[in-house]
């Protein structure tokens, strides 16, 4: 029996991801994907209209995957520096486990692609350090708080932080881990990283009781 549409699609974004791992830095072409899969390049255009919906349908995969997790790493934690420790370590783990859908997420892949693709994978980051910044917004209502700089700025370090490992796993030829060592470096990156407000989210009524 053929393989069913959506299983070739799946099949296509698999080979894909193979090969942008198995040669970094090195632009993908339809043709060599089509004898990766073991169909036509007529084949590939039946299933995705171009390279670059391909290349969107890898970073969909990696939104569902990211995002999904984290709305239940913000369940399970109550506490701002787990929460934005684990939605880093899950950023970095992801990374680690998928070296070739990286290059998409360093733009390394991206090269000679519509910009719309590179937009998308701005949007996620920049999705990303939202949420970050609302989970250090909220820190100060439930546990009283604060960044010692503002707090766009703090989510940003933290952000930039995470993608530059990842840009260095890339540089590196997948051989220098994203997450090595990132326990030592978290405890120092939080070290002052917050200061306590000065009314705990319990010391009075709330706005507007007696």
């Amino acid at each position: 029996m053929p393989p069913k549409k959506s299983q070739r699609r799946q099949q296509i974004l698999e080979a894909l991801a193979q090969m942008l791992e198995a040669s970094p830095g090195t632009r993908i072409t339809t043709a060599g994907l089509a004898r990766q899969v073991g169909v036509s390049e007529a084949a590939l255009y039946r299933h995705f209209p171009s390279k670059g919906k391909m290349f969107e349908g890898l970073i969909e995969f990696i939104e569902d995957t990211l995002f999904s997790r984290i709305s239940i790493i913000l369940n399970e934690e109550p506490g701002a520096a787990a929460r934005c420790e684990k939605m880093l370590l899950l950023l970095l783990a992801f990374t680690e486990r998928n070296p070739g859908i990286t290059r998409i997420l360093t733009g390394d892949a991206l090269t000679g692609e519509t910009g719309r693709l590179h937009q998308r994978v701005a949007q996620l980051f920049d999705r990303y350090e939202t949420q970050l910044k609302q989970v250090l917004r909220e820190a100060e209502l439930r546990e009283g708080l604060r960044p010692v700089i503002p707090l766009g700025a703090a989510a940003n370090l933290l952000m930039a932080t995470a993608e530059g490992r990842i840009a260095q796993f890339v540089r590196s030829g997948f051989t220098r881990s994203p997450t090595a060592n990132w326990q030592d470096q978290w405890e120092m990156l939080m070290a002052g990283f917050f200061r306590q407000t000065v009314a705990s989210p319990a010391a009075g009524p709330l706005m507007g009781q007696a």
